[in-house]
């Protein structure tokens, strides 16, 4: 009789496990995925990619735009955006988000941060760093010439279609630097390099999980430590003429979708939704692409067969595929 019951109960379980996996809905339909100007999404975006296709999706990816794509995944033109670094404050994101015309989807899984860094050689020629205020008294050195006799230094924001964070804290802080924004994520790391050849003094905004922090051994710079208040009440911190005279908040990559994706796509909307990513599996893709020439959709293929057994639950658990 216990045994009758056992089997029973085992019969349940198992019926109960099938309801919960989600239609796979219009499978005929391919799923838009943005690729964007960074290398660290775009190999977000073809892994994600890589298990919608393992579920029976058919996956499109299309090169966008930043200052258009958040419309455009609010229309439904792109399905879903894999990286939004909310600790960038993307004003268009959350405009869209907060409206309920796009939904997000849950954190990525990276330790990000965003900030303010520079070679360890350049704390010699400016005391007092990493602290910030020293950079009071040091921005000449990063001068247009590097001659160190201007008083004004230039400093290095990230391309504009980001949003260029990292400039709007040197403005709050009231720090004497001109502010340029680079052309690319390329365009960085080429100044850096050259930076390094020539020991000359370089300072920029710049973010982790990325291959040349470690490569470069770029440091951040100790800004005041962020507070709520700091973003909203120009009374809070060193500079009582602005808000945001702090650090970037910690972490905030999230992925979202247009708002019509879970009813087209459910099984697909499970996956992107419980899908992550950590920075020890991205940090070393990003390094294959820009340092060992690898192409980015193959650093993704060969990441999706080496770790099957990180991924794959994901996919049967939302289409029920790979159950007995």
């Amino acid at each position: 009789m216990k045994v009758k019951a056992f089997a029973a109960a085992l019969a349940a379980l198992a019926v109960s496990g099938a309801v919960e996996a989600a239609d796979m809905g219009d499978v005929e339909t391919p799923i838009r995925l943005s690729l964007n100007n960074w290398t660290g999404q775009r190999l977000s975006t073809y892994i994600a990619g890589g298990m919608l296709a393992e579920a029976g999706y058919k996956v499109e990816y299309v090169e966008a735009d930043l200052n258009a794509l958040y419309e455009q995944i609010a229309t439904g033109e792109v399905h879903a955006m894999m990286e939004i670094w909310t600790t960038s404050d993307p004003e268009d994101y959350i405009s869209v988000r907060d409206a309920g015309r796009v939904e997000e989807l849950g954190d990525l899984g990276l330790d990000a941060r965003n900030g303010v860094v520079y070679p360890p050689y350049v704390a010699q020629m400016c005391p007092g760093l990493p602290n910030w205020e020293a950079l009071r008294d040091c921005a000449g050195i990063f001068s247009e010439d590097g001659n160190g006799n201007g008083k004004r230094g230039r400093y290095l924001a990230y391309p504009e279609s980001w949003g260029s964070p990292g400039a709007d804290r040197i403005r709050a802080l009231d720090l004497p630097f001109d502010v340029v924004a680079a052309e690319s994520e390329a365009a960085m790391i080429e100044e850096f390099q050259q930076a390094y050849k020539d020991k000359r003094p370089v300072i920029a905004t710049f973010w982790a999980p990325h291959w040349a922090m470690s490569s470069y051994a770029l440091q951040f710079v100790r800004l005041p430590k962020p507070e709520p208040a700091c973003y909203s009440d120009p009374s809070w911190g060193p500079n009582p003429k602005a808000a945001g005279d702090c650090d970037f908040a910690r972490g905030g990559v999230v992925k979202a979708s247009w708002s019509g994706f879970k009813e087209r796509w459910p099984a697909a909307h499970e996956i992107l939704k419980n899908y992550e990513l950590s920075i020890w599996d991205q940090q070393p893709l990003i390094g294959l692409v820009d340092v060992r020439g690898e192409t980015v959709q193959g650093a993704a293929r060969g990441w999706l067969a080496v770790n099957r057994a990180k991924w794959m639950p994901t996919v049967e658990e939302a289409t029920g595929k790979g159950r007995s």
